[in-house]
């Protein structure tokens, strides 16, 4: 069973597929997950676990996590998360290497975008800007926001600069290239959000497009078999005797 991973991204590099093609891939290191803590339906109100990655030293944690890290037996770690699950895991160890994933799966990768500041609204919402001309005096502005006295006031979610960046961002359905157990590192298609050096959340995919175009044909088989039944049914009654018909259309009166 897959639960997740936390990792930490190395960079991107190339590798060949199956069929001869080179893919760009990132490299996300994933060895050194560790367990903290397993929560459960019963006390949290919810089941989850609790991992830990990138060990560091004590006097860099606060005593109340440091307390909680020793309470689990473990060094501090710098990233911690947790994983929820439909229910409570049974006791026993938890696969929390890099063998959870192998090579053709879909994951989601989680992470923080690279900062970049104080942006205008040109680089931030893609806006053309105004008349590159001489006569023009305003060439990379926004133009005006207001909508005279009514209401007075700016609407809610205009494109205004300020600060871009550095926000959560989830990828979808990434296909894991490979996974090399003895360097510990996870090899996914395309590009992960984050600069080299930053921590990542790599969960199995909830849109998995394999996993749905499997449950479409599984329900289009149920609907076949619901079809047939009702077209068996129609034929039985159609075969019926008129005597028999009668006293129950009787009945239903």
């Amino acid at each position: 069973m897959s639960i997740g991973l936390l990792g930490q991204k190395i960079g991107m590099t190339s590798v060949y597929d199956a069929k001869g093609r080179l893919c760009p891939v990132t490299v996300i290191a994933a060895g050194e997950n560790v367990l903290l803590r397993r929560l459960s339906a019963q006390s949290e109100g919810y089941s989850a676990v609790q991992v830990g990655f990138g060990s560091q030293k004590e006097s860099r944690v606060s005593k109340p996590l440091l307390g909680q890290f020793k309470k689990a037996g473990v060094a501090p770690q710098r990233f911690v998360r947790e994983f929820r699950l439909a229910s409570d895991l049974p006791d026993g160890d938890i696969n929390l290497s890099v063998t959870q994933f192998q090579a053709g799966d879909y994951v989601d990768v989680i992470g923080r975008s690279k900062g970049k500041g104080f942006q205008g609204v040109m680089k931030k919402h893609n806006f053309h800007g105004q008349g590159a001309a001489h006569g023009s005096k305003t060439h990379r502005r926004n133009g005006a926001i207001g909508n005279r006295s009514t209401p007075g006031r700016i609407w809610k979610n205009m494109g205004m600069p300020g600060h871009m960046g550095d926000e959560r961002v989830t990828v979808q359905n990434l296909q894991v290239m490979q996974v090399r157990e003895a360097e510990k590192v996870i090899l996914i298609s395309g590009a992960v959000p984050g600069c080299n050096g930053s921590y990542v959340v790599v969960r199995p995919a909830i849109k998995n497009p394999a996993a749905q175009i499997r449950l479409h044909q599984q329900h289009a088989k149920q609907d076949k078999v619901i079809a047939k039944k009702h077209e068996a049914e129609k034929k039985a009654e159609a075969k019926k005797p008129e005597a028999e018909k009668k006293p129950e259309a009787a009945e239903k009166k």
